[in-house]
């Protein structure tokens, strides 16, 4: 379970200072399929950046298991998200100078997990094995990050609008595949989304606005990537 309590997030400094997180509580149950939804400018993906350990906040707590990761090390919270989560960005965040399976692979390293080809298989890449990122087009160097993420075998993922660079034919197939390899590996997802059609798919949603989360709820159906609107 992910508990976080009253978080603050502000950037810049003085009177350029800007407050993106107001104070936010929140609960997320282990294998829960969460949605954070909101517009542009909502605060949405710095929430994201705040639980998942990538950026501290200003105040507040963040627990996971009743360990508290805002009072971890630098280098014990780069221990905590290497064992523990898996991202999945707009940015795909590849290397360059390395072959698809070989990113792939990376994440896979993390977890010894031996079976990361059939990963690839699943996002439709296998005949891509060998391919360099800029031999790839933007669809398909998400569907790597997305591959390595998962062949890392995380106890969490967290997604910030993963599907923002497919089509809509892939994106569900994406979507799809997370979805029944999170019912049938148990881990939690966290995803932020501008779509409310998205949404539908999580049991539960968290609306924000304004660095706030406005409402909670739960979907009492979760429909399939091929039940939205899209």
């Amino acid at each position: 379970m992910i508990e976080i309590k009253k978080i603050t997030k502000s950037y810049g400094n003085h009177e350029n200072k800007c407050q993106i997180l107001k104070g936010i509580t929140a609960r997320i149950d282990d294998g829960d399929f969460a949605v954070i939804l909101g517009a542009s400018g909502s605060g949405k993906s710095t929430f994201l950046n705040v639980i998942s350990g990538l950026e501290r906040p200003d105040s507040g707590s963040v627990i996971y298991d009743g360990s508290d990761i805002t009072k971890l090390s630098d280098s014990e919270l780069t221990a905590f998200r290497r064992k523990t989560v898996g991202f999945i960005f707009q940015q795909y965040y590849l290397l360059p100078d390395m072959s698809v399976e070989k990113n792939v692979r990376m994440g896979a390293d993390l977890a010894d997990h031996h079976d990361y080809r059939e990963i690839i298989r699943a996002v439709g890449l296998e005949e891509k094995l060998r391919k360099f990122p800029g031999e790839l087009s933007g669809g398909e160097q998400q569907r790597v990050s997305i591959a390595r993420a998962l062949a890392k075998k995380p106890k969490i993922l967290f997604l910030d609008e993963p599907t923002g660079a497919l089509d809509e034919s892939t994106g569900r197939q994406i979507l799809d595949y997370i979805c029944n390899l999170q019912k049938k590996d148990k881990f939690t997802v966290v995803m932020v989304t501008h779509n409310i059609n998205i949404a539908e798919m999580a049991n539960t949603v968290f609306k924000m606005n304004s660095g706030k989360i406005l409402q909670v709820y739960t979907n009492e159906t979760q429909k399939s990537a091929y039940e939205i609107g899209w």
